[in-house]
């Protein structure tokens, strides 16, 4: 079976930036499952992606614009200290805002914390080394549910 829409695909990855430093990686743990056309992987890895099949194996470079984004200079930003009010803000915590962004804390420094919105791979390409374990069609359960059930998936 070829990767297609709505193919349940299992696959083993190495993922590296340009400079070769490791960012993440299967190896050691079940292989990642997901379902293929729902956007469950990074756009640029799903294209490329589409028509391999079992046992395929493939290395990707995939560039921010199909990864994680470009840098988007209005999602960095200084701001008060005290709009914190009594929390304690220190380097490398994260928060959640409503719209369900996800801030980081670059620094906190003179009575300002610096604040970056963006994804931490956001206007990085990324390079990915990938072997393709299985392939089969998702069940009417998954489609309905939107992921993944069994090994390297959601367990009910």
């Amino acid at each position: 079976m070829r990767i297609a829409k709505n193919s349940v695909v299992s696959f083993h990855y190495t993922l590296n930036d340009g400079e070769g430093k490791l960012l993440d990686t299967s190896a050691g743990r079940d292989a990642f499952a997901y379902i293929h056309g729902g956007g469950m992987i990074v756009p640029g890895l799903e294209e490329e992606m589409e028509g391999k099949g079992k046992g395929d194996s493939l290395q990707v470079q995939v560039a921010p614009e199909k990864g994680y984004g470009v840098v988007d200079p209005q999602l960095v930003q200084r701001v008060p200290l005290d709009r914190f009010g009594d929390q304690q803000v220190e380097e490398g915590m994260q928060f959640q805002t409503p719209d369900h962004r996800v801030w980081s804390v670059m620094e906190v420094k003179d009575g300002e914390v610096f604040l970056n919105g963006n994804h931490p791979l956001a206007g990085v390409t990324l390079h990915f080394s990938v072997e393709i374990t299985d392939v089969r069609e998702a069940t009417a359960d998954e489609l309905s549910h939107g992921h993944v059930h069994g090994p390297g998936g959601h367990h009910h």
